[in-house]
């Protein structure tokens, strides 16, 4: 009698058989993948903000209202063990006329040897000072609602971006972490504000190199330089050999954070034999209030602009004294609220002032 009912377990015992084996043999497949991971891996990121300004500034790049900021999507995909892409892309609203313009602001693909060695190729933004390169399209990431003058977005003073090649890395030099750049690329447009992503405008390469330091025995302290050599030629042209040297020094403890750039640039005209000199700096300082869960982030920044008169590749800008009080309030950890006020003296103009805001966000 117990060997007939027994046979009904040893029928369903077979039955299974097959699909035990199956599982088993999944599951063996799923511990496999996960050891030996399938490229590309791929994540993607956002960010974007909506801005208010209002300012008694009479210029036609001086509107109040609201304004939509850039919406930005960053790309990173492992291509395998040593080598990555990453890409920035944008699209940027105008106003009156409820269009946009896409673009894609970074394309880099990178092989990473060690600490001491990294070789990518693609457009990047230009290693030529700090808030360059720790700074991006997404104003989420900075402290105030706008950049410094000296590398906005679509300027002329210092080339923002650099579509070339880099070798960087970092030596830990016995605590001093050495870091260093260096890159060879198209230099700029006939533009002047653009990176030549077509090709290089005069057949001259650009070449940089950026030297800093970040010392262990001063926490988040870091410093350095840079120098650009390039050819810049105008639309009527005309070419003058452009050096730039840039100097940094910031500290983002937070409590308190300062960054503080300088750049000077020289142009020389062949034809003349007159070389002209401009130079930019600013000061900035933050810091992070120790109340309301540390949400709560005051800052002041000075800018000074100096522009070489008669200057035919800076034609069009004016020399600038700016003046910035603020707050950036992290109301979520990825939404942040950021109120400024502004003083511009800009010679033979009347003295401007506008509140400006920025609610910023990531995704």
């Amino acid at each position: 009698m117990r060997s007939l009912r027994a046979v009904p377990a040893l029928v369903l015992l077979l039955l299974a058989a097959p699909l035990l084996a199956q599982t088993s043999v999944s599951m063996g497949t799923d511990v496999a993948a996960n050891a030996h991971p399938h490229y590309p891996m791929l994540h993607i990121g956002g960010f974007s903000d909506i801005d208010f300004s209002a300012t008694n500034a009479n210029d036609v790049s001086s509107s109040s209202g609201f304004t939509e900021g850039q919406f930005i999507l960053h790309f990173t995909a492992t291509l395998a063990p040593r080598v990555s892409v990453f890409a920035e892309t944008s699209l940027t609203a105008h106003g009156g006329n409820d269009t946009y313009t896409a673009g894609v602001e970074r394309i880099i693909v990178s092989y990473t040897h060690s600490d001491l060695l990294k070789i990518s190729l693609g457009k990047y933004h230009t290693p030529i000072n700090y808030w360059n390169t720790a700074f991006h399209h997404g104003l989420w990431l900075q402290t105030t609602v706008s950049r410094p003058e000296m590398i906005k977005f679509g300027g002329k003073f210092l080339p923002v971006h650099f579509l070339g090649g880099l070798v960087e890395g970092t030596a830990p030099a016995d605590g001093l972490n050495l870091g260093y750049k260096f890159g060879v690329g198209n230099g700029r447009s006939t533009g002047v504000s653009g990176a030549g992503e077509g090709g290089d405008s005069n057949n001259n390469r650009a070449w940089l190199v950026n030297l800093s330091m970040r010392p262990d025995r001063i926490y988040d302290l870091k410093f350095g330089g840079a120098y650009y050599h390039d050819r810049v030629t105008l639309p009527s042209g005309a070419g003058y050999p452009e050096q730039i040297a840039a100097a940094f020094l910031v500290w983002t403890r937070e409590t308190p954070e300062i960054i503080a750039e300088y750049a000077r640039v020289q142009h020389k005209d062949e034809a003349a034999h007159v070389t002209r000199t401009s130079s930019a700096y600013y000061l900035q300082v933050a810091y992070r209030l120790p109340i309301a869960q540390a949400r709560f982030k005051p800052y002041a920044r000075y800018e000074n602009m100096d522009i070489a008169p008669a200057d035919p590749v800076y034609a069009g800008i004016p020399n600038l004294k700016r003046s910035i009080l603020g707050v950036r309030w992290d109301v979520f950890d990825l939404v942040a609220l950021k109120i400024e006020g502004r003083h511009d003296q800009i010679p033979g103009r009347k003295d401007s002032n506008g509140v400006f805001g920025q609610v910023a966000f990531a995704f």
